[in-house]
Formats: C-alpha cells, sequence, structure tokens
C-alpha cells in the first residue's frame, strides 16, 4: 500500500502544554503480515496535528511502544522505550529499564505516574507483549495483554472502556487496520474518557497509525489525526470517516485480496473476480445518498443491477480480510 498521510485540521486556538494525560490506546501486530499499528484517543484540549507522536512510536518490523498518562512533551519516556527496543530489549525489560529509568521532569521523575503498553516479534517471529500502570495514575486505569496487543486507559468512566476495545479487537476480521479502528469504536460512548462526559463525547482527539514491515521509519502505511475537537464532536467518528475515505479511495489492499468488478458502467448484470485468498460474507449496494438498495449473502460472483437506477452506486463487500469498497455505474 502506498504511504498515507491525512490531518483533520480545525480551526481553533493551539494551545501548549508540558504535560498530557492521555487516556485509551491500544498498540498491537499481526504476525501474519508483519504489520505494527496503534490508535487512540483522549479527552486532551490540545490542538496538535502532531499529537500522536507523543504518545506512540514504532520500529517496522520489530515492535512499538504506547506511553502515557502525565507524559513530558517530547515524552522523553518514549524516546527511551525506543532506543532500548533497537537493542533487542523484550517489552518487558523496557518497562523494567523504564521504571528504573524515569527521564520526565513532572511529578519528581516517578514512573508511579506514567502508564505502557509494548508489543514486539521476538528473534524468532513470536509475539510477545507486556504494560505497566503506576499506582498514581488516575482512576479508572487498566492496562491489559494479548499474545498481540496491549490495551491501556487511565481517567476512564469503568472497566467497560478497556473490555469492549478488547472484544472488538479480537472479534473483528479484516487487516490490522480494521481492528485497531473496531478497538477504538469498542470506546466510542459519552465518557470513556470520564472528563469529556459532560461534552456527550468519548474524547476530544483521536488517531491511528499502521506500518507495513518494510516501511521506513516516519513513513506509515497509514497515519489518520484528529487533533482536538470542540465539545460535542465526537474524534472517533471523524476519524472512521476519514479511515473509511481511505479504504474507499485505495481499495486495493495487495494483490492477493483485489476484488475485480466488470463490466463498468453496468445495463445489467456485474461479475466479480475473487481472489481464493478471499471469503466474501456479504454484499452491500448503496446510492449516492448512502440509501442501502441491495444486499446479498450469496452467489457472490454475479450481482443483477436490472432494477436498479441509472446513476453511481457504492458496492461495500465484506469478506474475511476487511471490507472492500468498489464503485460502479449502472446506464
Amino acid at each position: 500500500m502506498k504511504h498515507l498521510f491525512m490531518f483533520l485540521l480545525v480551526s481553533i486556538l493551539w494551545t501548549t502544554s508540558h504535560q498530557a494525560q492521555d487516556t485509551f490506546s491500544i498498540i498491537a501486530l499481526d504476525p501474519a503480515t508483519g504489520e505494527i499499528g496503534s490508535a487512540g484517543a483522549s479527552c486532551i484540549n490540545v490542538v496538535n496535528a502532531n499529537w500522536d507522536t507523543w504518545i506512540t512510536d514504532i520500529i517496522p518490523g520489530r515492535g512499538g511502544v504506547n506511553s502515557q498518562a502525565y507524559v513530558c512533551i517530547p515524552n522523553v519516556n518514549l524516546a527511551g522505550a525506543m532506543d532500548r527496543m533497537a537493542e533487542n530489549y523484550s517489552p518487558q525489560e523496557i518497562i523494567d529499564w523504564l521504571l528504573l529509568n524515569d527521564a520526565c521532569g513532572s511529578q519528581n521523575f516517578n514512573p508511579d505516574y506514567r502508564q505502557y503498553g509494548i508489543v514486539d516479534f521476538d528473534a524468532l517471529g513470536g509475539t510477545r507483549s507486556a504494560g505497566f500502570t503506576g499506582t498514581l495514575t488516575d482512576d479508572y486505569k487498566e492496562d491489559r495483554q494479548g499474545a498481540t496487543y496491549s490495551i491501556q486507559g487511565n481517567i476512564l468512566l469503568n472497566v467497560s472502556v478497556i473490555d469492549q476495545m478488547e472484544e472488538n479487537f479480537n472479534n473483528t476480521t479484516g487487516s490490522l487496520a480494521d481492528r485497531l479502528m473496531a478497538a477504538l469504536q469498542g470506546a466510542n460512548f459519552p465518557g470513556a474518557d470520564s472528563r469529556c462526559l459532560a461534552s456527550g463525547t468519548s474524547s476530544r482527539a483521536a488517531y491511528i497509525v499502521v506500518y507495513g514491515p518494510d516501511n521506513l521509519p516516519g513513513e506509515p502505511d497509514i497515519r489518520l489525526v484528529v487533533p482536538a475537537q470542540t465539545s460535542g464532536v465526537e474524534p472517533i467518528d471523524l476519524l472512521q470517516d476519514l479511515y473509511d475515505n481511505l479504504v474507499l479511495d485505495n481499495g486495493a489492499f495487495d494483490a492477493t485480496t483485489n476484488i475485480a468488478l466488470s463490466p463498468n458502467p453496468t445495463s445489467a448484470v456485474i461479475h466479480l473476480d475473487i481472489p481464493a485468498a478471499l471469503v466474501v460474507q456479504s454484499i452491500e449496494i448503496f446510492d449516492t445518498q448512502g440509501k442501502q438498495v441491495m444486499v446479498q449473502y450469496d452467489n457472490f460472483q454475479v450481482i443483477n443491477t436490472q432494477e436498479l437506477a441509472t446513476g453511481l452506486y457504492l458496492t461495500k463487500i465484506y469478506t474475511s480480510k476487511g471490507v472492500r469498497y468498489l464503485k460502479f455505474i449502472k446506464k
């Protein structure tokens, strides 16, 4: 996938801070593809198109670290963790080092104000994860690991934030990016970050970043950032719109998962060429107003459009490797 960088910028005053109390995030990897990614959201009131870099950093093909809760800006502990990762420390060894070498000047260099989540590939390609939540971070707080992920949060409404992020990540099919977005959607309810409860949103800012194994540092395949929004605007919804548009505009994920549609334009029947690597689960077709005009649960190689009016349509194809989007014109 070509490198994609999209930013949603808002025209409100940029304020600065030396600390950020970042809230819920996930860092994860995909053993099948070698991808590593991170996603998160927070009720921070800082408008900065690079705020995701305060929380997360990734070494393509190796691993990544999320560092949050009373972080310094720049996040010197994140930088120290990445140096250790480059030296092949394991996730737990990195956390052990961080607890002994806290470098953030805030809170008297006390690591009990910090929160970390780390994943990596070991020398044999196996996956490892570790996390840490200091006793002085604000409740509700927790970090939770699986074989390929670490989810962490503080200042949360309750444990349901972590529960639903984990459930969505583990029960969503598709690409790593699809699963990271699903994890964020698990926290898309008012007050997930408890500071945003009064505004009726989960948070104020959100991001997702995904690196392929061959990417250069600083050049991910996907990086979408929503800086802090005004009260009442849900950033995870804005991030989902950016992500959906990215998928729609760049429907070719890789050569083994491309679906070909022909003829286009069509006057009657559309034929789909579905690669063997994909299992199609259902197909939905929408008109330009966003209205669903057709749904199909079998016979996916053929779509009969004879009863559709002339015009442009969007085909949403649910597959074993995520959602694919294709446009066609009915003559």
